[in-house]
Formats: structure tokens, sequence, C-alpha cells
């Protein structure tokens, strides 16, 4: 037996989101049929979280086991060949066995991309939440920094799965007009040890309401004390939610002590 790690890239948009679901597209299942060409095993692949639907990848990290000798090069290029147009395998690693895609991660980092403008953008309409009015991302960034450090996020988290905590660990949290041809474009970056439900989509909701000046500057450490979902700004769309990295510790094994046990911020 082997355990195989796939580095692998999605665009959300027509994908039922991550987990397999009867009778509904979703890259769990079309990844899991691919594999079954590939390898002739059924088998039950395990992602670094479970995106929801419209939620996109540039990075996510999956783990399985397998009996099959292929070699680990061979299956990007298989896998790929076999796999719809719009998931694609970047890399794959043969892993100690016991590696477990979510409970190994250390951190993961999001992008959310927002353009505002008072026309839409046709090439992020499936990548972007569009407000049509201008956005004070100095305002903004002075609230993303009250993210930074251990808090109780109870407040940006929407209904999902009991958790045995609501404490995470955000390392960093930005907000940027990185392209100087296009200055609506606007990058909300967040790192953390784990997420909560929907909690990157309702952090970047309330820095929304922030920007647009219906919120105070420091609402966001008003909040954090609160712990009360009702409290805080909207669940953002799911479409300008990216993946961008998962990492890893020197000594990948399943960590049951990383705060990881999350349905992921969809």
């Amino acid at each position: 037996m082997r355990a195989i790690k796939l580095t692998i890239a999605y665009d959300g948009t027509d994908f039922a989101g991550w987990q397999w679901q009867a009778g509904q597209r979703t890259v769990q299942g079309e990844l899991e049929t691919a594999l079954a060409k590939l390898t002739g095993e059924t088998m039950r692949v395990t992602g670094s979280g479970r995106t929801d639907s419209g939620v996109h990848a540039a990075a996510q990290v999956v783990s399985f086991t397998t009996e099959s000798p292929l070699p680990v090069d061979v299956f990007p290029r298989a896998l790929n060949a076999t796999l719809p147009h719009d998931i694609a395998v970047i890399d794959a690693a043969e892993v100690p066995l016991g590696f477990h895609a979510i409970r190994a991660a250390k951190r993961k980092r999001y992008r959310y991309v927002l353009h505002d403008a008072p026309h839409h953008d046709v090439f992020l309409l499936r990548y972007g939440w569009h407000i049509r009015q201008r956005l004070d991302t100095d305002v903004m960034q002075h609230a993303a920094r009250q993210l930074v450090g251990t808090h109780d996020f109870a407040s940006f988290q929407t209904g999902g799965s009991v958790r045995k905590t609501t404490v995470r660990t955000v390392y960093d949290a930005s907000v940027t007009r990185p392209l100087a041809e296009k200055p609506h474009v606007i990058h909300f970056e967040v790192e953390a040890n784990g997420f909560l439900y929907n909690m990157v989509r309702v952090m970047i909701g309330t820095l929304v309401d922030i920007g647009r000046g219906f919120q105070p500057r420091d609402w966001i450490a008003e909040l954090l004390g609160r712990c009360d979902r009702n409290q805080a700004g909207m669940t953002a769309p799911a479409q300008g939610l990216v993946l961008l990295r998962v990492d890893y510790g020197p000594d990948a094994a399943s960590d049951e002590t990383t705060p990881n046990e999350d349905d992921e911020p969809a």
C-alpha cells in the first residue's frame, strides 16, 4: 500500500463543491472517477478542505492510498488526460502512510477578489465580486490587520459541522490593489492555521461594509469580542474565493492537534 499526495487546481464554477454528492457534479467525484480508470481501484480521496459550490482552488491538496505500482510521475499526466478541462493535476508525490491532507495541514492561504467600478469586468464574472461603489481600501487594510492573531472567530462562521473550538490563529491578512493596469481590482488575502465554515467569505463581507463606510474602521475588533454571527457582515458570494496554498510541516504525518477539522471557508 502506498500513500499519494496530489496538488490540483480547479475552476469551481460548474461544480456543486468539493465533496462527493449523489447525482451532483463535484471535484471529488470527478477525481475519484479518473483515479478508478487509472488504477482499477475504487477509492475515496481526502481534500485539504471541502470547498463549497463556486469556490476555486489554485493548489488544493489531496491524499489517498493505492496499491497501484505506477510511478508517481505518471499520475499527473494520466489523470490530466482523463479529467475534465476545469480540473488539473499540478503535481504528485509519494508520502508516508498516515499522511492526511486535512489533519497534517499547518497553514492555508486564501485570496478573495473584488472589483469596484461602475460597470462589471466581464473577465472577472466567474472569479470576483462586483461592487459598484468605490471602496476605501486603506480603511479596509486597517480593519484587516485586526484579524491577525489568535482569536475566537465565532462571529465569522456560518452554520456547519459542530466544532471543538472556534478559536483560530490568523498569521496574515491584507487588502491591496495589486494591479496598476486594473486599479478597480482588490485582493483580500488571509492565512491561518485553519478556517471555520464560510469564515473568509464573512470576513470579506464585513470588510466591504467597512470599505463602504457603513461601519467604523475598528468594527472587526468589536465583532471578535462579541462572538455573534448575527452582528457581522454578509457572507460574500462564492465566486471570488480561491484556495491559494496549503502548507505542511517537515513531518507531514497526521497531526491531531492542528485545528483543521473545518469544512472550509466557502
